[in-house]
């Protein structure tokens, strides 16, 4: 492929927002369009999203990036190799393999109407909460897509008798664009992939197949399901109808994945992305660690049919950049999520006010979706720029729970540290760009935060996955990389042990207080 221009696209279908970025061969950014979506909030808790507007959305993003690439004097049409897929992870949908169309709106990864099934099974099974996840590496929770499933089935008559007449096609969103994109009604190809899978609760870890004894127990059927393949293969080409056609797919990660891919994580190594939510991820090699104490057993990535399988372990936690959307949002402290920096600043703590934004209940570590948020130490001298810095806050004394959770499972041996001996967390996400967040991760958690030049980590990496499958790229290109981009910015913490030490104690009681609220009157 010497001498021409060589260029491949990456889908980032997010929590809010969909994106299409095209990379040149030197994994550059040529041109990218990004559109925001709507979240549903039917009730309480309840969270969902529209596939038909999810799917339009990627449609618009890839005509726009397309429009873009070319009008700065690229031959996208020509050069254009492969496209790789992102996506958020645990959203589920179920459509008609007749009509195309979805037979419910997608239940999204942060929904939490399905805990009272999650409560019964908890209660029957003779493991608890955590009777699948010696298989799966996952408990039982909310979170998952299978629980979200059972919902359905139970709940949604449309879905009951599209199973029953054998119409019925369940997936993650990297299931329903991959069948749309690739023919839809017209034998579009039913397919996830091993990350997402992995995120189901019904896929076993180490075959990295459907475990039918999994299956039985919560009566899922089999037929519903895709075939899982790999996060680096030609999956199948881009069918008619859409703004490009006959390109291959040949990338699919969940989004936390494709960031590990991105951030060229190799075995013991760490990044943390900062979201809707924040995502922390160990690689573990090829060995599936067991938490002790509140962590997902997750894959890394498997980049090739007969590539090796990388494990990971995961700290998920649900609110994060959502937090500073509900500043803007619901109370109307900023105006934009940019602003929230600048309010913060205008203090230099946050005066002994701790927020915990359990909205939705709390994921890693803790597990406990009775938990909702709560803000203590409120004062009459308390101002918005206190609470501000108390939200920023609030995302990186989760960060340090998980952290400190991954540092008892891996133990030494399970982490790489620099040459001075310190652990170093890799950071990605859109709230990254904020200095005074990273600083204070950093002083929370006593080492330092390496955030990359290009903090869009998760498009990358579905861009590297799908290269890497059409021979644009090798691996040794791929975690090569961060020694080839522009020099990271380290944060250093800069607060001593005592006082760390103190913030810490304050937040574990700030936490304490949120459990055991999901019952309060209306």
């Amino acid at each position: 492929m010497s001498g021409e221009e060589v260029f491949i696209g990456s889908i980032d279908q997010g929590t809010t927002s969909t994106r299409f970025i095209i990379y040149d061969r030197s994994a550059k950014p040529v041109g990218s369009h990004q559109v925001e979506f709507t979240q549903f909030y039917p009730k309480s808790g309840w969270v969902e999203h529209d596939p038909m507007e999810i799917l339009e959305s990627v449609r618009l993003c890839i005509a726009k990036a397309v429009d873009k690439a070319t009008a700065a004097g690229h031959n996208v049409d020509s050069g254009l190799k492969a496209i790789g897929l992102t996506n958020q992870r645990e959203t589920t949908v179920i459509w008609s393999k007749s009509t195309g169309c979805p037979l419910y709106n997608a239940i999204v990864w942060m929904d939490v109407r399905t805990s009272t099934i999650c409560r019964k099974l908890e209660k029957e099974l003779p493991g608890g909460r955590t009777h699948f996840a010696e298989a799966c590496g996952l408990p039982i929770s909310t979170y998952f897509s299978a629980m979200k499933l059972l919902w359905l089935l139970d709940n949604v008559d449309a879905v009951k008798e599209a199973v029953e007449k054998g119409d019925a096609l369940f997936g993650t969103i990297d299931t329903w664009l991959i069948w749309n994109l690739t023919g839809g009604i017209e034998k579009g190809l039913h397919v996830t992939d091993v990350s997402n899978a992995s995120r189901t609760m019904l896929m076993n870890l180490k075959t990295l197949e459907w475990d039918k004894t999994i299956l039985n127990m919560l009566g899922i059927p089999a037929k519903i399901l895709p075939k899982i393949v790999s996060n680096s293969e030609i999956i199948g080409n881009i069918g008619k109808g859409w703004p490009i056609t006959g390109i291959p797919i040949a990338g699919c990660l969940g989004d936390q994945h494709a960031a590990m891919v991105g951030q060229a994580c190799r075995k013991g190594e760490a990044k943390s992305t900062y979201g809707t939510g924040a995502f922390i991820l160990l690689n573990t090699g090829d060995e599936i660690i067991q938490s002790n104490h509140g962590l997902l057993s997750t894959l890394a990535y498997k980049l090739g049919p007969k590539a090796p399988t990388n494990y990971a372990l995961e700290g998920s936690i649900a609110i994060a950049g959502a937090a500073v959307q509900w500043l803007r949002d619901s109370l109307g402290i900023i105006k934009s999520a940019s602003e929230i920096e600048q309010l913060a600043l205008q203090v230099d703590s946050s005066g002994g006010v701790y927020f915990v934004p359990a909205f939705n209940g709390l994921f890693a570590p803790w597990w406990r979706d009775d938990a909702r948020g709560v803000c203590i130490g409120i004062t009459r001298f308390t101002n918005k720029s206190h609470i501000a810095r108390a939200v920023l806050e609030s995302m990186c004394f989760q960060v340090k729970d998980v952290l400190d959770s991954m540092h008892k499972d891996a133990g030494e041996n399970g982490e790489v540290k620099s040459d001075k001996g310190e652990f170093l967390l890799r950071v990605d996400g859109g709230a990254t760009v904020n200095n005074l967040l990273m600083q204070i991760q950093a002083d929370v958690l006593g080492n330092p935060v390496v955030r990359p030049a290009d903090i869009e980590t998760t498009a990358l990496g579905a861009a590297y996955a799908a290269g890497l499958a059409v021979g644009v790229w090798t691996e040794k290109d791929v975690f090569s990389s961060a020694e080839k981009t522009e020099k990271p910015t380290i944060f250093r913490p800069v607060i001593d042990e005592e006082l760390r030490k103190k913030k810490v104690d304050s937040w574990c009681k700030a936490v304490s207080r949120t459990f055991d609220l999901a019952d309060l009157s209306l």
